[in-house]
């Protein structure tokens, strides 16, 4: 189950570690998704293919990470795995609010801050069922 927790929240073994709830900040997280698109063009190269390659892996992890509320937001302390955040729920700023989102077109925005503009005609659906209610 910790493999689980840690799709949504990837520095859950600290927080285990510290007996603490981390209230993680949306630059704190973005830094996180810099360094994890790092390592995929590292990985993949920085051509078309490998920039394709990490976009794919980064919204397939962005479907998960959605799914977080920080803590500062959380009206009951701890976050149970099955929590979702309300349906119009607002972040402390614009990043946090966008990484709330459950729809495909606000994690491609995410994207787009990473890796640059999608190639036309892109789409992206999940292929996992985890994101359905």
């Amino acid at each position: 189950m910790v493999g689980r927790g840690a799709l949504i929240k990837p520095w859950l073994p600290t927080e285990i570690k510290e007996k603490r709830h981390w209230d993680i900040s949306a630059s704190e997280r973005l830094d996180m998704l810099k360094q994890f698109v790092r390592f995929g063009l590292e990985h993949w190269g920085s051509d078309q293919q490998g920039v394709n390659n990490t976009r794919r892996f980064l919204l397939e992890w962005l479907s998960f990470l959605y799914r977080y509320i920080p803590v500062g937001l959380l009206e009951v302390v701890p976050q149970q795995m099955n929590m979702r955040p309300p349906q119009f729920m607002c972040g402390r700023n614009d990043l946090e609010t966008l990484m709330l989102s459950k729809h495909c077109a606000d994690w491609i925005k995410i994207s787009e801050m990473l890796l640059g503009p999608v190639p036309d005609g892109f789409q992206f659906q999940p292929k996992h069922k985890a994101n359905g209610y």
